[in-house]
């Protein structure tokens, strides 16, 4: 093991920039936590609440489950998150710090328990976890603890190798080096760059998924390794979280994974590119050392069920074995879809749609739509509603009842769920119909996109959802069985 002190530096990476994604995390809270999930969300949470108890989801919103204390605590979130990557809240001692960063955690998992499905994405757990971990790094002017950098390192370790495992033991393109012929294309969510990564040569795919292999595979296994192999493989798995950054959009999982890799640094490494001088550091209390053994004991314990998970053969990816979302297992893309499916929504004046129709189109502040219109970079701001158009758009014979809202909403004109697209093609008064189509998007060649300009060619495959109006009685029967009729 190296030395008990060296990380004081490491610890204030660490700290900050955790406080960085917490304050996109409630930042993403304030805009988008009302509308998808608020009193009159999408997935209403007093319908959520009807139906769980406080041990499967704990949070402060069992007892205030009020758009009131959504927005209150979203703003304190805020606030908590700015004291945390400022580095204020390590300048009052372990105490303040410790306040500060069970709060965070506290806020942010009371979101994520009532969250449902769009809350259910494996960077909500690894935020918490990670956030849990925080809470006992100590303040600036303690030494810091090896104890806790290990522990994030070993939670840098199952989010690598459970992605690495998770892609082995799928689809057979990542054995056979082609999923990279695919992925840039049919992702969830394109950025500006991912048409060119889509156009690289061939040669370049496939040399790009051996680099996925060492990087989540072959790396991992350094990460406890004596320095400097620890620092090397810390500084791949940067590079490689790195790559995934400038090639789509994943909200604030790659960054958050890079920010885990900084426990693999000391002093000594991070001195040479962070000419902070060190000050003058006092021994952590001992109430302080006892809590971080108690964390790494309890971590020891949880992390029996995640450490049988990434070996055996049924490995699962994202979940949590316990409510506080604390020693989770992680994993991504283990298998990657061929084609792009995309749910285009329309509304229309008429209330009786004729064949001759002027449709109009809602577009979507980042998943692709109109064509013409280039891919935008997000990451690592979350547009929960645009991940979850992905999903839908994936072969099923059931729809989502949060998407049947969604048809409800924008016909009643409601203001909160328009803020959640690009565009309202209704400014004066809400459609009369609403419909969904369905289409499947190519990106364009060079020699297409030379010639037109577009991003994106398409065809359309057929009806998602059949034109629907408020006054329809199948429309209303549906919403009645949903329980969200609101007259």
């Amino acid at each position: 093991m190296e030395g008990t002190t060296g990380y004081w530096l490491t610890r204030l990476l660490l700290q900050r920039s955790l406080g960085l994604v917490y304050l996109l995390a409630f930042c993403v809270v304030v805009n988008q936590f009302r509308p998808l999930c608020g009193e009159k969300g999408l997935l209403p949470v007093g319908q959520f609440l009807r139906h769980t108890t406080f041990a499967e989801s704990p949070g402060i919103f069992f007892l205030f489950p009020h758009d009131s204390a959504f927005a209150a605590c979203g703003w304190l979130g805020i606030a908590l998150s700015v004291l945390a990557a400022t580095g204020l809240s390590e300048r009052f001692g372990d105490l303040v710090s410790m306040t500060v960063w069970t709060l965070l955690w506290l806020l942010y998992l009371s979101y994520v328990n009532i969250g449902q499905t769009f809350y259910a994405f494996g960077w909500e757990s690894l935020l918490l976890e990670s956030g849990f971990l925080a809470i006992f790094l100590g303040s600036a002017r303690t030494e810091p603890s090896v104890v806790m950098i290990w522990l994030f390192r070993w939670l840098l370790f199952r989010v690598i190798f459970g992605a690495g495992l998770i892609k082995l033991r799928g689809d057979p393109c990542w054995r056979d080096f082609t999923c990279l012929d695919y992925h840039f294309e049919t992702q969830p969510m394109p950025n500006p760059l991912s048409w060119y990564f889509h156009w690289l040569p061939g040669w370049v795919h496939k040399a790009g998924v051996f680099f996925n292999h060492l990087a989540e595979l072959a790396a991992p296994a350094a990460y406890f390794a004596p320095q400097p192999f620890v620092a090397g493989a810390g500084i791949l798995t940067i590079l490689f979280q790195g790559s995934l950054m400038v090639s789509g959009n994943f909200s604030w999982l790659n960054l958050l994974t890079l920010i885990l890799a900084f426990s693999t640094f000391n002093d000594a490494q991070l001195a040479r590119v962070i000419p902070l001088g060190l000050p003058e550091l006092a021994p952590p209390a001992t109430l302080h050392v006892w809590a971080v053994w108690g964390v790494a004991l309890l971590v020891a314990a949880l992390s029996v069920k995640p450490a049988l998970n990434l070996f055996s053969p049924h490995q699962i990816m994202n979940t949590s074995f316990n409510p506080l979302h604390l020693v989770n297992t992680y994993g991504a893309f283990g298998s990657i879809t061929r084609e792009r499916m995309e749910i285009v929504l329309e509304g229309s004046d008429e209330a009786v749609p004729s064949p001759a129709t002027r449709w109009r189109t809602y577009e979507f502040k980042g998943k692709p739509g109109d064509p013409d219109r280039m891919p935008s970079q997000f990451a690592p701001y979350h547009l929960r509603l645009d991940w979850l158009m992905w999903f839908a758009a994936m072969p099923s014979p059931y729809l989502d009842p949060w998407f049947i809202h969604l048809a409800e909403r924008l016909l009643q004109g409601d203001r909160a769920t328009l803020s959640l697209l690009k565009s309202n093609p209704f400014p004066d008064t809400p459609p009369r119909s609403i419909r969904a189509t369905y289409y499947r998007y190519h990106f364009t060649t060079p020699a297409e996109r030379k010639r037109t300009g577009l991003w994106w060619r398409r065809e359309l495959v057929g009806d998602y959802f059949p034109a629907v109006s408020l006054a329809d009685p199948s429309f209303r029967r549906l919403l009645d069985r949903l329980g969200w009729l609101n007259e």
